[in-house]
């Protein structure tokens, strides 16, 4: 299994509807290192690490969020890893 790491921007409705908390959450379930924090666009930034198909499985639901955002673009570039393992948020 390829290992990959991902950064993602995610913009619209991201901020204030438990974003975070729900990138965390799903991340630590599909067992991916990384962080994730907001930017003072409004937007949302990630660092995803792991497995080829969990850290697509993370892009596919970053399309989607939490019950009340309302995402319009998840933008994915290539990223080394983490130096550290697990996920966690930053402010």
């Amino acid at each position: 299994m390829a290992q990959v790491a991902r950064h993602l921007r995610i913009t619209g409705r991201v901020q204030g509807v438990a974003y975070r908390a729900w990138t965390h959450g799903m991340a630590t379930q599909l067992g991916l290192s990384g962080w994730v924090q907001n930017q003072h666009d409004g937007s949302v930034m990630a660092l995803v690490a792991g497995g080829d198909a969990a850290v697509d499985k993370m892009i596919s639901a970053c399309w989607g969020g939490p019950g009340a955002a309302q995402v319009s673009d998840v933008q994915v570039t290539p990223a080394d890893p983490p130096d550290t393992p697990g996920f966690t948020i930053l402010r």
